[in-house]
C-alpha cells in the first residue's frame, strides 16, 4: 500500500481561471488537507504557489494535457477525430478543444512543473464517482447530499479528511487524489491511447 513517505502525490480539480473553483487535495500530517482558490484570485498562480510549496513529487488534474492525435500528424484525413481523443470518448468527458482556453493553461502549467521535476499527470473524477459509487444519484447534483456522498468515500479511505469537502470542487479535487492513490498502488484503470494521451481513474 503506498504510503505518505513513500508517495507524495496531490489531486486537483481544475477551474476556470478567475471562478474560485480550483480545488486541491493532499496528505499532510497524516490526513487529508484540501485547498482552494477563491473568486477573482488568479487560479494558475495560486495553484503554482502551492505545488511549490508542498512539493508533491506526481500531481494529478481534472484538465486535458494532450490534444487529439490529429494535431501531431504532418497530414490530416477527414476521417480524422479532431475534437476528441479516445481517452475522452471512453469517459464521455469534454473535447479538451472545447474548453480550449482551460486546456492550454492546464498543459502550461503541466510544462511549467515538469521543468521543477514534477510530474503531471491527466484524471477524470466524474469517472471514478461513476465507478465508485454508481447507484448514487446526487453526485454534483444537490449540495445537500454532499455530506453523504462524502462520507461514502471516506469510507474507502486510508486517510481521513481533515475537513469534509465544503463543496463539489474539493470533493472532486478528492477524488483526483483518489486516483492518484489508486494509480500509485496498481488499481487503477486508464483510459485511451498512451501516444494521444491516458486518463488515469
Amino acid at each position: 500500500m503506498a504510503t505518505e513517505n513513500k508517495f507524495t502525490f496531490m489531486g486537483v480539480d481544475y477551474g476556470a481561471k478567475l471562478a474560485g473553483t480550483t480545488a486541491a487535495a493532499m496528505v499532510e500530517n497524516n490526513s487529508l488537507q484540501l485547498w482552494h482558490s477563491i473568486r477573482g484570485q488568479d487560479a494558475d498562480e495560486f495553484l503554482l504557489k502551492l505545488i511549490l510549496e508542498k512539493r508533491p513529487s506526481t500531481v494529478f488534474i481534472d484538465a486535458p494535457l494532450t490534444l487529439p492525435k490529429v494535431y501531431s500528424q504532418s497530414a490530416y484525413t477527414s476521417g480524422s477525430d479532431f475534437f476528441y481523443r479516445a481517452c475522452d470518448r471512453e469517459v464521455q468527458a469534454m473535447s479538451p478543444m472545447f474548453i480550449g482556453g482551460l486546456t492550454a493553461r492546464a498543459i502550461k502549467l503541466r510544462t511549467i512543473l515538469a521543468e521543477q521535476g514534477i510530474a503531471v499527470l491527466e484524471t477524470y473524477p466524474s469517472q471514478l464517482a461513476h465507478v465508485l459509487l454508481p447507484d448514487e444519484k446526487g453526485y454534483k447534483k444537490d449540495l445537500a447530499t454532499l455530506p453523504i456522498i462524502a462520507q461514502l468515500l471516506q469510507d474507502l479511505l486510508v486517510y481521513k479528511f481533515a475537513q469534509p469537502p465544503q463543496d463539489w470542487h474539493q470533493f472532486d479535487a478528492l477524488l483526483a487524489w483518489f486516483s492518484g492513490y489508486r494509480h500509485l498502488n496498481g488499481e487503477a484503470i486508464l483510459y485511451g491511447e498512451a501516444h494521444e494521451g491516458r486518463i488515469i481513474v
